[in-house]
């Protein structure tokens, strides 16, 4: 049974740091990924990882984003700095397999304010 089980979000003040984990079961990922969605809005893409360790961001979080993987424990990390309070959404991980199949985690709300 494939599983994506992500931790770490919740309420920081801007500024702030925050990092997320998201732990896969059943599955070998090619590449991982956080996304982000606002009520009402389209998911967005955050940061990607390939298993191979490459890297890419979108340009509203270079800079401040660090999106990194462990192999052997299937889990990716999105360490969070400098947080604005425009980082305020609900955060996604994706897994997408070797055979191209999408799988989603459940979400993870972040807020940043004061």
């Amino acid at each position: 049974q494939v599983q994506l089980v992500e931790s770490g979000g919740g309420l920081v003040q801007p500024g702030g740091s925050l990092r997320l984990s998201c732990a896969a079961s059943g599955i070998i990922f090619r590449a991982m990924a956080w996304y982000r969605q606002a009520p009402g809005k389209q998911r967005e893409l955050v940061a990607i990882i390939t298993r191979a360790g490459s890297t890419n961001y979108a340009d509203s979080v270079k800079g401040r984003f660090t999106i990194s993987r462990d192999n052997a424990k299937n889990t990716v990390y999105l360490q969070m700095n400098s947080l604005k309070p425009e980082d305020t959404f609900v955060y996604y991980c994706n897994a997408n397999t070797i055979d191209d199949t999408d799988y989603w985690g459940q979400g993870t709300q972040v807020t940043v304010s004061s």
